[in-house]
């Protein structure tokens, strides 16, 4: 078969064009749309406040976070307005009523403060008296409303949560959670070995009967210094335990609460709590 090989068209001037040569005029190689001002962009549109992805929403509502919410949201768990939404990027405004598993959530992010506390703060949001309280410690911390998890009294010292997430709070001051608190009591006096298996049989107060978890003595410190872990939330409880048996406790420092400890939380200081953290208190029992 006869090979046709093909030659570049020539210009009238017999020379061949560049390989690079797109046509038009070889005289005015810019014309005005390939002018060297630099393009500008179209304006980008302002995002709306007012509405936000179905995922983050759930997320700032402290349910779980963003990818799981989209695991949640697949399987229909999540209604909008009534509505049983299963679509990805689903975008909700803030007014729309959004509930998981039939409850309605709240877009409030939920935030949750530990606190090692120092002593001469009182537990409380405010004071007639104007002693100081708490909330001066932690009023960096966040915008949103905290409050207290419980109490310390004003001389206790130790692990103090703080937390605008009501279902938690509820949990974690019910006695029925048996949630876990360790204190290191110091006493005026060495406590006495029938003294502390008293307190394990349990005692006989003046609002009721009450037992502990456990205690001893504190290994390589004198007997005065003595570890309780109790569950009890009644007011002074602690210290009520030991002055029924004629001590008086000069120090109480609260150094576990609900398995949080107080590793690298100098007192006075606070600190978020972790994404682990915060899932292993929702899964109390």
């Amino acid at each position: 078969m006869q090979k046709i090989r093909l030659m570049a068209k020539s210009d009238n001037k017999g020379r061949r064009p560049s390989k690079n040569f797109k046509g038009g005029d070889r005289k005015k190689p810019f014309d005005k749309k390939f002018s060297s001002k630099p393009k500008q962009s179209a304006p980008r549109k302002p995002s709306n406040p007012d509405v936000i992805r179905l995922n983050r929403y759930i997320a700032n509502a402290g349910i779980c976070s963003r990818r799981e919410a989209d695991t949640f949201i697949a399987a229909g768990n999540v209604t909008v307005n009534g509505k049983t939404i299963t679509e990805m990027g689903f975008k909700v405004k803030r007014s729309d009523d959004v509930r998981f598993d039939g409850k309605r959530l709240n877009l409030e992010k939920k935030e949750y403060i530990l606190l090692n506390k120092p002593k001469n703060f009182i537990t409380t949001t405010s004071d007639e008296k104007g002693r100081r309280t708490v909330m001066e410690l932690i009023s960096s911390a966040s915008n949103n409303r905290l409050l207290p998890v419980g109490r310390l009294d004003r001389n206790t010292t130790g692990l103090l949560l703080f937390t605008n997430d009501g279902d938690l709070t509820k949990k974690l001051t019910h006695p029925k959670h048996n949630v876990r608190k360790i204190y290191h009591v110091h006493l005026d006096n060495n406590l006495s070995l029938a003294d502390l298996h008293k307190i394990e049989a349990g005692l006989e107060l003046e609002d009721g009967p009450i037992t502990v978890d456990s205690v001893s003595y504190i290994q390589g410190a004198p007997k005065r210094e003595v570890g309780v872990e109790i569950h009890s939330g009644r007011n002074r409880i602690v210290r009520r335990i030991f002055e029924h048996l004629g001590y008086n406790v000069t120090k109480l420092d609260r150094v576990i609460f609900a398995g949080l400890t107080k590793k690298d939380l100098p007192r006075g200081h606070w600190r978020h709590l972790t994404e682990q953290e915060v899932i292993n208190l929702k899964n109390i029992k």
